[in-house]
């Protein structure tokens, strides 16, 4: 690889792993794997480093499948149901979230995870860059859920979450925990956290003696689960994108179906009010017992 490419500098275009992670091939990181196993290629040449800069015009290929030029920045919400993995690839051959996607869609990577028996809002983004950037705690976002649990609250320890607590040996940050509703040994609570670490909300209940019987997802930073039925996904409209992102954003598809004319934002046509997410046997609650958020 040539001097000029593997020197960082202005006017280079971007290095290869962001470029990979941006094209939604890969995370930065999983990208830097790849160029280390020799998958990636630029201009028919190994990539041998990270820092092999990328221009326009040149040639990628990953495992001799070429990438294509970077399309849009987009970004959706997808309302996970139980029982699906958020991996492209399951060892264990479980349904995945990608499986069950519609048709239509460009390639696309979460942002953050829900485990396989968590539901609720997803974000899915073609731009893994993005992806990357909006999971860091340090951009501020909480993520609200709604957690059924089984077993005795103590409300006093909810509150002291708030502190940060350790369970066995693993260090999680303040937690905002509170009681909703309570029947009988089951409650509901709203629990907001901004770290989201592997099943953090569950060992944190365990913690409490209290067994996690539902985990409902409901807003991730300022984007909402709202009234998307279960196993839709809605994409996110140009003008969301550009105040809470800063980036522009292509026609959007509506509930899987793609909408390729638009009017303009300030001039689209008012819509009737979506059908809301219900549970069998009471079409009058959300899927967590109580009124439907709406859309941020």
């Amino acid at each position: 690889m040539s001097a000029a490419n593997s020197d960082e500098g202005a006017g280079r275009g971007e290095r290869i792993a962001k470029f990979l992670a941006r094209a939604g091939i890969a995370s930065r990181r999983d990208a830097e794997v790849l160029i280390g196993q020799g998958a990636v290629t630029l201009n028919g040449a190994v990539v041998e480093t990270p820092a092999t800069f990328v221009a326009p015009g040149d040639a990628v290929t990953v495992n001799g499948r070429p990438v294509g030029a970077l399309e849009p920045t987009r970004l959706f919400r997808y309302h996970k149901p139980d029982g699906l993995v958020t991996t492209h690839k399951d060892p264990q051959g479980r349904p995945t979230v990608f499986e069950k996607l519609p048709a239509g869609l460009p390639r696309l990577v979460s942002i953050g995870r829900l485990d396989l028996t968590s539901e609720g809002l997803l974000l899915l983004t073609n731009d893994g860059a993005l992806a990357r950037r909006l999971e860091l705690p340090s951009n501020g976002w909480l993520r609200r859920y709604r957690v059924r649990v089984h077993g005795r609250v103590n409300e006093a320890a909810l509150a002291w979450l708030a502190r940060g607590v350790t369970v066995e040996g693993v260090k999680y940050g303040p937690i905002q925990a509170g009681l909703d509703s309570r029947q009988g040994t089951n409650a509901w609570l709203t629990v907001s956290l901004q770290e989201g670490k592997n099943r953090e909300i569950r060992r944190v209940m365990q913690h409490l003696e209290l067994h996690v019987t539902r985990l409902i997802r409901v807003a991730y930073g300022p984007f909402q689960l709202g009234t998307l039925p279960v196993g839709a996904v809605e994409e996110v409209n140009a003008r969301t994108m550009r105040e809470q992102l800063g980036v522009g954003a292509p026609p959007r598809i509506q509930r899987g179906v793609e909408r390729t004319e638009l009017p303009p934002d300030d001039a689209a046509p008012r819509r009737t009010r979506p059908p809301r997410a219900r549970r069998a046997g009471d079409p009058h609650r959300t899927p967590w017992g109580g009124k439907p958020h709406t859309e941020g």
